[in-house]
């Protein structure tokens, strides 16, 4: 969406406020032997308290209130009573959520306590990739020249990007125009940010997969090649210059 008015700013922060503190909250309460349903449960009625709707499972009927990917899956990982998590696991919550017509988009990946299996270097660089790309943006700046940038940041740090996920604008509906803002360089797409809009960019940083691939159940994505992926996301107002991150209360960069 484009911001027109005050009213439409403050609604837009005011719904990235909700959906920042209950990622921030749920990464907070996480915890060994908690189940991934009882992780989304407490998010879900964070949500509630706000008056917030979940936003998957208002557009998609998505089967919790959050998505939870724990290890090898990448994203839209469905909370279960059977999934525990441990030590040592790498976790994303994603939160999205609607409020008074408006809509906000944040997640992040995290080490669960003690990093016994070396995911922390993983995490940080998607949050300094996220950083970077996200201070790139303003408004005239071509959307492709930005997944170059993550692409290329990722090169460096040793790692590789999923291709066939990306960022999106967001406001009025869960997904708008921009409908893909790419962790990878397109030369096709000649499309550039507009001063005053809303975006969510994210990062998905992998330590072997290029591609996404739904699972049986019909939502979880699990990389083509294996191995790891850690995202991070925020919402955003795109301006002249620096840009108005809406859901910097998540504390993704702490």
């Amino acid at each position: 969406m484009s911001i027109t008015c005050e009213y439409e700013l403050l609604g837009m922060r005011k719904i990235s406020e909700v959906v920042g503190l209950t990622l921030k909250e749920m990464r907070d309460y996480a915890k060994p032997g908690m189940t991934t349903k009882h992780l989304d449960e407490f998010g879900g009625s964070i949500l509630k308290d706000y008056g917030a709707a979940s936003a998957p499972k208002l557009t998609y009927g998505f089967p919790g209130w959050t998505c939870i990917s724990v290890n090898n899956e990448i994203a839209h990982g469905i909370p279960s009573v059977k999934r525990v998590l441990k030590e040592g696991d790498l976790v994303n919550i994603d939160v999205s959520a609607e409020l008074d017509g408006f809509w906000a988009d944040n997640g992040g990946s995290f080490v669960l306590g003690e990093d016994v299996y070396g995911h922390e270097e993983l995490v940080n660089a998607s949050k300094d990739i996220l950083h970077k790309a996200i201070h790139s943006i303003k408004g005239g700046v071509r959307i492709a020249a930005v997944g170059r940038l993550i692409e290329t940041e990722a090169r460096k740090a040793g790692y590789r990007v999923i291709k066939n996920l990306t960022g999106h604008g967001v406001g009025r509906s869960l997904h708008e125009e921009p409908e893909e803002i790419a962790n990878c360089y397109d030369p096709y797409n000649k499309k550039r940010f507009r001063k005053n809009s809303v975006v969510a960019v994210e990062t998905f940083i992998s330590t072997a997969s290029t591609i996404a691939n739904t699972q049986h159940d019909g939502w979880t994505l699990m990389g083509n090649r294996g191995g790891y992926v850690a995202q991070h996301e925020q919402t955003i107002v795109i301006t002249g210059g620096k840009p108005e991150i809406l859901t910097a209360c998540n504390g993704i960069w702490d």
